[in-house]
């Protein structure tokens, strides 16, 4: 196992420049998830860790160890792809032990790594068969063999479960987390999936246009985020946002929406009249007789035992996730609840988060 340290990463291609200056150290041992939409620059920075993309300025420390200009199999990482990239005409065993024939171990040791690495894997009945011969997840679980068998310092993963079907995603997720578990090695996984992130790390980096935005535990960066980027991107539905101004009512600091609806908010945040955007997360709203937001149910999502229900405030559609036993009808006039501690403010010009004023 190895710590990662990543200073003053750069990287360009051509004019474009991709990635802005990244610092990032990891720890010995810890599962960090690299999120963000396509084309912020994830994807690029694994690969340069890897050694698979060359480093425009800054260094790579893998262990204490200088790498940056280091050929990728002198890197002691092992990467899983999203494609698997197994080779056809090999068995699994095969697949597996590949990368030890070539460094020139020992047949014993390479039949020694696999059988501990099939165990763990669940893999020890489909060593005798051949890539076609196996599920997507199977497949997986064999990509991942093959990195464990290396014994590594660090786990590289890009979007290793972004072919697989929705069940099987989960699925995938727990054997992955519970590799994890098993081996404690340094890993890095790329991935657009919030939710993929968050169940999966123990830190998660949120990188838009090249740069970090935040990172942070998952619960962190859900409960606390810093910018309405991050607010938007992590959690799942994404959190409603709507325009508003800085009011104060019988004593206390509001928000008012464009329609007139009103906002309590918890504590003082300044100046009045300031234009601000609101975030509320779905799940922190509740249906009640009497509720400060009133609009019209216009879209009913059920997913189980929670449903989601779209309805109009202030010219936006926003989402409310609530119990699937009482959900309201389409068309139907709903009125809905939330706690002022979980009103969210952010500066409407930067998208910068508010928080209230200290006084004393």
């Amino acid at each position: 196992m190895a710590s990662v340290e990543l200073c003053g990463l750069k990287k360009k291609y051509g004019a474009v420049t991709v990635l802005h200056g990244i610092d990032l150290a990891i720890d010995d041992g810890e599962f960090v998830a690299l999120v963000g939409p396509s084309g912020c620059g994830k994807s690029t920075l694994l690969r340069m860790i890897a050694g698979l993309e060359d480093t425009n300025v800054g260094k790579i420390i893998i262990g204490g160890r200088d790498v940056t200009e280091l050929e990728p199999r002198k890197r002691d990482i092992a990467m899983v792809f999203q494609s698997y990239a197994l080779y056809p005409h090999m068995t699994v065993a095969e697949n597996m032990g590949f990368s030890l024939m070539l460094n020139g171990r020992p047949r014993e040791e390479i039949a020694t790594r696999v059988e501990e690495a099939a165990r763990m894997l669940e893999l020890r009945a489909l060593l005798d068969r051949r890539p076609a011969n196996l599920s997507g997840g199977q497949r997986q679980r064999v990509a991942m063999g093959r990195a464990v068998v290396r014994n590594p310092q660090v786990f590289l993963f890009d979007e290793p479960l972004s072919n697989l079907d929705a069940k099987l995603r989960v699925q995938m997720r727990s054997e992955i987390k519970g590799l994890h578990y098993k081996i404690k090695t340094t890993a890095v996984y790329v991935t657009h999936d919030q939710v993929e992130a968050m169940t999966l790390a123990d830190r998660v980096v949120v990188m838009n246009a090249g740069r970090i935005e935040q990172m942070g535990s998952p619960m962190e960066l859900y409960r606390d985020p810093d910018n309405i980027f991050v607010a938007g991107f992590i959690g799942s539905p994404s959190m409603n946002f709507l325009d508003a101004t800085l009011d104060a009512e019988d004593g206390r600091a509001v928000v008012r929406l464009e329609d007139g609806q009103v906002l309590s908010l918890a504590g003082n945040f300044g100046e009045r009249g300031k234009t601000v955007t609101v975030g509320l997360r779905p799940e922190h709203l509740s249906f009640a007789e009497s509720g400060p937001l009133v609009g019209s149910t216009c879209v009913i999502e059920p997913t189980g035992a929670e449903t989601h229900v779209l309805f109009d405030i202030a010219g936006k559609r926003i989402t409310a996730v609530v119990n699937s036993d009482s959900s309201p009808a389409v068309g139907q006039t709903v009125q809905a609840n939330i706690d002022p501690e979980r009103v969210y403010l952010f500066d409407h010009s930067d998208g910068r988060r508010l928080r209230p004023r200290v006084v004393g």
